[in-house]
C-alpha cells in the first residue's frame, strides 16, 4: 500500500461499531461494545485511534491503557493486519505513552503473546523489558503472556532517549 496520512484522535461512542470491527478482525471478538463504552466513559481509562485522514470511518488501529496508580496498564494494541509493518502500531504506542507522561504516569506495562515476535520487537524498540510471564495466560490457546515494563517515562531525558531508541534522532 502507498503512503497515507493518518491521524490519532481520541475514541468515542460514535466510533462504536468501527471499534467492535476492528476487535473483530484482531482478536475475534475480545470485548463487548458494553465493555468497549466502560472504556470510553472511564476517567481512568485512554482510547485511541489511528484514523485514515481522507476517510474518517476508517479506523486502521486503536489502543487503550488503565490509569492504576502511577501506572499505565496498556490493555490493546490492534492494528488491522491489512496495515500491519506501516508504523501505525508504533504511532500509537508513541501516543499513548505520551498521553501517560501527560497525565503525570511514571511507567506502562502490558502482556504480551508470548509467540507474537512482531509485537515483541516493537515494544523492545521503546526500552519495554521482560518483567515475567503469565502461564497460560489466553484463554483461547493456553499461550504464555511476557508481562513487559517501561519504567521512567516521567524522567527528563525520556523523550530523547525514546527519540534515540526509535532511531528518530
Amino acid at each position: 500500500m502507498n503512503k497515507f496520512e493518518a491521524q490519532i484522535q481520541p475514541l468515542s461512542n460514535e466510533h462504536l461499531s468501527a471499534i467492535l470491527e476492528l476487535d473483530k478482525i484482531c482478536f475475534g471478538g475480545l470485548w463487548s461494545e458494553a465493555a468497549y463504552e466502560r472504556e470510553i466513559d472511564s476517567p481512568n481509562s485512554e482510547m485511541q485511534g489511528l484514523f485514515c485522514f481522507n476517510n474518517a470511518d476508517k479506523l486502521l488501529g486503536m489502543g487503550c491503557f488503565w490509569s492504576i496508580l502511577e501506572e499505565a496498564h496498556i490493555t490493546i494494541l490492534a492494528v488491522n493486519p491489512q496495515y500491519h509493518r506501516q508504523g501505525i502500531g508504533a504511532a500509537l504506542l508513541y501516543s499513548l505513552i505520551e498521553t501517560a507522561r501527560d497525565r503525570g504516569l511514571e511507567r506502562a506495562t502490558l502482556e504480551v503473546r508470548a509467540s507474537n515476535q512482531a509485537a515483541i520487537s516493537l515494544y523492545e524498540k521503546f526500552g519495554f523489558k521482560t518483567a515475567g510471564k503469565r502461564r497460560r495466560y489466553y484463554q483461547d490457546n493456553g499461550e504464555d503472556a511476557l508481562i513487559l515494563w517501561l519504567g521512567g517515562i516521567q524522567k527528563p531525558d525520556f523523550p530523547e532517549t525514546l527519540a534515540k531508541q526509535l532511531g528518530v534522532i
